[in-house]
């Protein structure tokens, strides 16, 4: 059954059973909605006195592929980046609206998975999803908005970051790069590197615990890496006024990506973008007491510098020192 064959608000239904269904009422998010998908609004009780909301979208053609992607991944993704951007500030993501944009000829199943992939996420991190639009287009558009909260009086910015401090990230960037390209070359490699590479691409796992656990370490600057290392890290110098060094050498390098990409490793840390880990900047001592609290990796990868703000340069593994001038992700000027 197509969407076209039940319409705005049959389809509207059909979701509203899937969150039911799927959903986990034990959520503290859950227990404070008051008015949930079929009004007119959402409405829930406040939680803290600092608020935090962020919004994005995966549009067909521009972030996403229908040939190499599930309904159920695409559901998961388009949470994931916006609970990412939660996760970059230290928050606590609670709420969640949707809002579809949709060819008619859609099948109503495909949808439901969207859904089912979007929830069981959510249900990772206690967030409820209470409502949305759906309208009709030509391709496929996927518009999350994410509410939440901190549990502080404070949050992580970009702006922060200070001349001396260290420069780190969480996990392994450079993964979520790799996992667009073997999707689209499908070259003949073992399932689990497969689905490793698949998942951090389109199943990535939010660092929202994390970035909690760095905005309660004493960490006062960070960003979620999702235009590229390096452009992301552009984007807090510029902030903040600073410039950056960082060291090839000191990347964390995932053991598959050194093996099965050894020309291109180092280039998809940099700047293959969507890996959605943690790049931060503080002292050596606070980022000692980060690495005690987190399970993930922590690596240095460079140092915040007094030079010219917004200006990174890299350290490559030969010595030799250059400004960075290879860009991330920016709309209008880069293509899926």
């Amino acid at each position: 059954m197509k969407v076209k064959d039940v319409g705005e608000f049959g389809l509207i239904r059909v979701l509203a059973n899937v969150i039911e269904r799927e959903r986990d009422s034990g959520l503290i998010s859950w227990q404070r909605v008051v008015v949930g998908v079929g009004d007119d609004a959402a409405v829930w009780r406040g939680s803290a006195p600092v608020q935090l909301a962020t919004t994005d979208s995966l549009i067909e053609g521009v972030h996403f592929a229908l040939d190499i992607a599930t309904w159920e991944e695409l559901g998961w993704k388009a949470l994931a980046v916006n609970l990412s951007d939660i996760a970059a500030m230290g928050g606590v993501p609670d709420y969640a609206l949707v809002s579809l944009a949709l060819p008619g000829d859609v099948e109503v199943e495909s949808i439901s998975d969207l859904y089912r992939g979007m929830v069981r996420l959510a249900n990772q991190f206690g967030v409820a999803v209470v409502g949305g639009n759906i309208s009709s287009a030509d391709k496929v558009a996927i518009t999350v908005t994410v509410m939440g909260s901190s549990a502080s009086d404070a949050v992580l910015r970009r702006s922060g970051a200070l001349p001396g401090e260290r420069v780190a990230v969480t996990g392994y960037p450079g993964l979520s790069a790799a996992g667009l390209k073997v999707l689209r070359d499908k070259p003949d490699f073992a399932h689990e590197e497969y689905l490793l590479l698949r998942r951090a691409y389109l199943q990535p796992l939010p660092r929202v615990r994390e970035g909690q656990t760095l905005l309660s370490s004493g960490v006062r600057t960070a960003i979620d890496i999702s235009d590229g290392l390096m452009s992301d890290l552009s984007h807090i110098c510029e902030a903040s006024g600073v410039g950056a060094v960082v060291h090839e050498d000191w990347l964390p390098v995932h053991r598959v990506l050194r093996q099965r990409f050894p020309h291109d490793a180092s280039g998809m840390v940099l700047a293959g973008g969507e890996d959605y880990e943690l790049l931060f900047t503080a002292s050596s001592e606070v980022i000692e007491k980060v690495r005690a609290a987190m399970d993930c990796p922590v690596t240095v990868i460079g140092e915040i510098s007094g030079g010219e703000p917004g200006k990174v340069e890299l350290v490559s593994a030969s010595g030799r020192r250059m400004a960075w001038g290879h860009g991330g992700w920016e709309h209008f000027k880069s293509q899926l």
